[in-house]
């Protein structure tokens, strides 16, 4: 599994002050999902973990949300932060996979998935790839009428 924060925007809302929402974008057996939380969530999300897991340092809470160099660095930081408890948790916690709403992930040994990710990418991209299929018209052992007409074609489908 890969995490990503690639973007972030400001929501600006008549019922409650203004927020910064993060892009994050999550890539799990060669599937890509967006999914886009505030701050707070990161917060309440990173209060449940410290209960269960070792968790790396989470950005401070108190910035000024409307400079774009301080919503950049609170960006990278919790990039950061969702990358690092991927990388230094073998198992992750429940919680974890429904904040960033993954559904199911396989249980790979760590050493092993960190070695074959790729290889399970692309095997899982080859079949999802176009793969070509012949469509007769008429009997392929039968000697094609005078008239020139094919009785082969060749189609693209989806798998």
């Amino acid at each position: 599994m890969e995490v990503f924060i690639p973007s972030f925007r400001y929501e600006d809302n008549d019922l409650e002050r203004g927020y910064t929402v993060f892009r994050i974008e999550v890539l799990v057996n060669g599937r890509r999902h967006f999914v886009e939380k505030r701050y707070s969530e990161f917060h309440a999300l990173h209060k449940k973990l410290k209960k269960s897991i070792k968790t790396p340092e989470i950005p401070s809470k108190h910035v000024r949300n409307w400079i774009p160099k301080v919503l950049e660095q609170r960006r990278q930081g919790l990039e950061n932060y969702l990358q690092t408890v991927i990388y230094e948790n073998e198992e992750l916690p429940k919680i974890f996979l429904e904040f960033l709403n993954v559904r199911h992930l396989p249980s790979l040994p760590k050493a092993e998935s960190c070695g074959s990710i790729d290889d399970l990418e692309s095997e899982e991209a080859s079949k999802l790839s176009h793969q070509p299929v012949l469509l007769f018209l008429r009997d392929p052992y039968v000697l094609p009428a005078a008239n020139g007409n094919q009785t082969c074609h060749l189609l693209t489908a989806v798998y």
